[in-house]
């Protein structure tokens, strides 16, 4: 380990091999930290909070701070990130409160400009870019590949779907269904994320048949979509791709206010 003779490291904290800690960077005690994971200087882990291996965490990053939430009355909670994540400057994560099943969590291979903010409660799959300025409200779910850009703001219980790409300055209050691109004021989904989809190694005949549904569900009018879905889960041969829009677009329905995770506010162990 290479722990700066600046940095202040609690006895308890757990530290794996070949850690790097920076100078006037805090490390709490009941922080552990995985193998070849660096903490540049300036920065702060604190709480119940558990980084894995070969994370990048830059100067002035908070991590594992309280939430953010009037309802927090000290509660034991977690911050959970995996590994592989770029954390850039200023970048915050809090952790978890009791009503949104008492932790964060990050997976791995996640990159976070500077300055993005990730509330208490959320979930962010794998693969996941925050850019600068990115905020997230609490409880919000960020599910595999999603592309968010500067200074995307999102509404509390919120999820994006899979492979979604949100352009910047765009304001998102409702559940963005995957593979799309969505921007604007107010926020429309725009067309299939074909670059971005290509780039995650999907084939020609996948993308073709999430274009195919895509003309046909969002090219319509809100009130012939139910008929459309009825149609496409009917079909036989359905790609996993459509199954899966389908379903999340279904999930919608059941949401309150276009968010799935709204229905899941009362319980105190929220899941996807």
């Amino acid at each position: 380990m290479k722990i700066h003779r600046l940095a202040l490291v609690h006895p308890g904290a757990k530290l794996g091999n070949d850690v790097e800690i920076g100078p006037f960077s805090v490390i709490g005690e009941n922080v552990a930290i995985g193998d070849e994971t660096v903490i540049k200087n300036n920065a702060t882990v604190v709480g119940d909070t558990t980084l894995g291996k070969n994370n990048i965490v830059h100067p002035n990053t908070v991590l594992g701070a309280e939430p953010q939430d009037f309802k927090f009355r000290g509660e034991k909670s977690l911050l959970i990130v995996g590994d592989n994540n770029i954390i850039r400057e200023g970048v915050t994560i809090n952790r978890g409160t009791a009503g949104g099943g008492g932790k964060t969590v990050v997976g791995n291979n996640n990159f976070f400009m500077a300055c993005s903010h990730v509330a208490h409660d959320c979930i962010i799959e794998d693969n996941v870019l925050l850019a600068n300025g990115v905020l997230l409200g609490g409880h919000v779910m960020l599910e595999k590949g999603v592309k968010l850009m500067g200074l995307v703001g999102i509404q509390p219980f919120v999820t994006i779907g899979r492979y979604a790409y949100v352009g910047g300055h765009t304001r998102i209050v409702q559940d963005v269904p995957p593979y799309m691109i969505i921007e604007g004021h107010p926020a429309k989904i725009r067309q299939v994320n074909v670059i971005g989809l290509e780039r995650e190694g999907f084939s020609k005949e996948q993308i073709d048949k999430i274009k195919e549904s895509f003309r046909a569900l969002f090219r319509s009018d809100e009130l012939n979509r139910n008929k459309i879905l009825e149609q496409f889960e009917k079909q036989e041969n359905v790609t996993p791709e459509v199954e899966y829009l389908l379903a999340f677009l279904r999930n919608i329905e059941k949401g309150k206010h276009g968010r799935y995770r709204e229905v899941l506010r009362a319980s105190p162990t929220i899941v996807h």
